[in-house]
């Protein structure tokens, strides 16, 4: 793989990827992306999700520890959304977010280990 660009061509490859967007999460700002993304695009996107993320992370009930690592699952009627956050602290943590269709060959527990495996090559072994 070479760098973001090709993580997200492997996200990409996942059976049922629709989107997948690299968002720095200090900013809310969408890095990179790739696959079709609507109703929102990816500058959208990143600005929720990012909200997602903050709110699920400042929240004491909700708190992931301190194993760096951390993914939150959303599941609708026909889509599902991954969101891994990338090893690190979180002032200037980048995120992924990864939108799967529920039908049509995807797989939440194959999709999920795909997308760790994908973003620690890119980290160098250190996610989850």
């Amino acid at each position: 793989m070479t760098g973001i660009d090709g993580c997200l061509d492997e996200i990409m490859a996942i059976p049922g990827a629709r989107s997948v967007t690299l968002v720095d999460g200090a900013s809310g700002l969408a890095i990179a992306a790739a696959g079709s993304h609507d109703p929102l695009d990816e500058h959208e996107d990143a600005a929720g999700t990012t909200d997602v993320v903050r709110a699920v992370l400042g929240c004491p009930a909700l708190a992931v520890g301190d194993d760096g690592g951390a993914e939150l699952i959303v599941s609708g009627a026909t889509r599902f959304h991954l969101l891994n956050l990338v090893d690190g602290d979180y002032i200037g943590r980048l995120f992924v977010h990864a939108v799967f269709d529920a039908e049509g060959g995807s797989n939440l527990a194959f999709a999920r280990f795909r997308v760790r495996a994908i973003l620690a090559e890119l980290t160098g072994g250190g996610h989850g």
